[in-house]
C-alpha cells in the first residue's frame, strides 16, 4: 500500500444568508446553510481532474487522510491518496458530509436561527436530491463546473445515481458500487426497525432530547440491525462462530457469544459518533428515493454521454447484485456507456469498503481511461 495523504483538516462553506435561500424538495428553505467538506490533492488548472466522492449513511466528509491529533484514518483511506484508487498525484478529490448530517453540515442537531436551540424534529425533511443539489453549490463555491467523476456505495450510490440524472452535464464519469435505484420493501423494513427502535426509546422526547440524556439505547439497536445486514452469513461464521467468552453475557438472557458481544460493541461506539435524529431523517431519505421518478430508469438515462462503472459483490444480501444488474440493464437500454463487475466477496455489503485490491484495480483503470480519453 502506497503511502497516505497525511494530515487533513475538515473545511466549511456557509451561504444562503438572508435574504438567500436553500429551497428544499419539500417546499421548505434553509437560511443559512453550512456544509463541511475535505479536499485532497491538487485541481489542475483546465479544472479537469476533479472526483466527488459520496458517504454512505454514517459516513462523513474525512474520506481520507488523518485529522490533526488522531490516529484514525478516513472512511475510505485506502482508496484515496497517492497511487491509490482515486490516486491524488492526478486527481483533486472532494468529499462533503450529507444535508441532515451530524458532522458540520446542517443536519437536526443544528441550531435553528430562529429559536436559538437545535432543530430537532423541527428540520425540515431533505431528499437526496436535497444532498445533491447541495453538493452543486460546493462545487460551484469551489470553482468546479464539470467532474472528471462522481463515486460513491451504498446511499452514496443513491446520490451518485442522482447525479446523472439530475445533473449530467456536469458528470463525465460514474462509478456506482453496492446500491440500488430504488429500495426494496426488505431494505426499507431494515431501516423501519431502526427508526422504531429509536422513536421507542423514552429518552428520544419527540427528537426533542439535546441538552439531556440521548436515545443510546434506541440508537445502538438501530446500528446493531444494520451491521447485521452489512455482514454476510459467511463472513459472520469466519469472524465469530458460535464461540463465547469476551465481555460476558450483556443481559440475562444473553449466551455470551462473541458476535452478541460485537454487535453490543458496534452499537455503543456509534452512539458516541451519531446522532439519533439524523438517522432518523437520513434513513427516511434512503428508502424514499427513486431514480427512475416512478417511471423507467433506462428514459431517465436517456441522452446520458458519461461513461459508467458498476459494481457488486456476489455475497452482498443488502444490495444484491440484481439491483446492479438492472442499472446496468436501463444503461445499456439507453445506449449509455457502462462497465460491470461482480467482485467474488464473502464480506457481504461491507466489501465496498474492505475489498481494496480488486476495487482499486478496476477503479483506477476506468479513471484513468476516462481522464486520458477527455485529453
Amino acid at each position: 500500500m502506497s503511502k497516505g495523504i497525511g494530515i487533513v483538516e475538515t473545511q466549511y462553506y456557509t451561504f444562503a444568508a438572508p435574504p438567500g435561500r436553500f429551497l428544499l424538495d419539500s417546499g421548505e428553505k434553509l437560511v443559512p446553510i453550512t456544509v463541511a467538506y475535505e479536499t485532497y490533492g491538487d485541481l489542475n488548472e483546465d479544472r479537469s481532474n476533479a472526483i466527488l466522492v459520496l458517504h454512505a449513511l454514517s459516513g462523513d466528509a474525512h474520506a481520507a487522510g488523518l485529522h490533526k491529533g488522531q490516529n484514525k484514518p478516513g472512511w475510505w483511506d485506502d482508496m484515496i491518496g497517492p497511487g491509490r484508487a482515486f490516486d491524488t498525484d492526478k486527481y483533486f478529490v472532494v468529499c462533503s458530509n450529507v444535508l441532515g448530517g451530524c458532522k458540520g453540515t446542517t443536519g437536526p442537531s443544528s441550531i435553528n436561527p430562529s429559536t436559538g436551540r437545535p432543530f430537532g424534529t423541527d428540520f425540515p425533511l431533505v431528499t437526496i436530491p436535497d444532498m445533491v443539489r447541495l453538493q452543486g453549490q460546493l462545487l460551484d463555491h469551489l470553482g468546479i463546473d464539470r467532474l472528471l467523476s462522481v463515486a460513491g456505495g451504498s446511499m452514496g450510490g443513491q446520490q451518485v445515481l442522482e447525479w446523472l440524472v439530475s445533473y449530467p452535464y456536469r458528470v463525465q464519469s460514474a462509478i456506482v458500487i453496492a446500491t440500488a435505484a430504488r429500495h426494496s420493501p426488505q431494505q426499507i423494513a431494515f431501516n423501519e426497525v431502526g427508526r422504531q427502535a429509536i422513536m421507542a426509546d423514552p429518552d428520544w422526547q419527540n427528537g426533542r432530547y439535546y441538552g439531556g440524556e440521548s436515545p443510546a439505547k434506541g440508537l445502538s439497536v438501530a446500528r446493531m440491525v444494520g451491521h447485521i445486514t452489512y455482514m454476510s452469513d459467511i463472513s459472520m461464521a469466519e469472524k465469530f462462530g458460535r464461540r463465547t467468552g469476551g465481555n460476558g453475557k450483556a443481559h440475562p438472557f444473553s449466551n455470551g457469544f462473541e458476535v452478541e458481544d460485537y454487535l453490543h460493541y458496534r452499537g455503543l461506539s456509534f452512539v458516541d459518533r451519531f446522532d439519533a435524529n439524523s438517522y432518523l431523517y437520513i434513513t427516511r431519505a434512503i428508502d424514499e428515493y427513486d431514480a427512475t421518478r416512478g417511471g423507467n430508469l433506462a428514459d431517465a438515462f436517456k441522452g446520458l454521454k458519461a461513461k459508467i462503472l458498476v459494481l457488486s459483490f456476489k455475497s452482498d444480501w443488502l444490495y444484491p447484485s440484481y439491483q446492479s444488474l438492472e442499472i446496468v440493464r436501463a444503461c445499456k437500454t439507453a445506449g449509455v456507456d457502462v462497465t460491470y463487475c461482480e467482485i467474488n466477496s464473502t464480506y457481504g455489503h461491507d466489501a465496498f469498503l474492505l475489498e481494496v485490491d480488486e476495487e482499486t484495480t478496476l477503479v483506477s483503470h476506468f479513471l484513468i481511461k476516462v481522464f486520458e480519453g477527455a485529453r
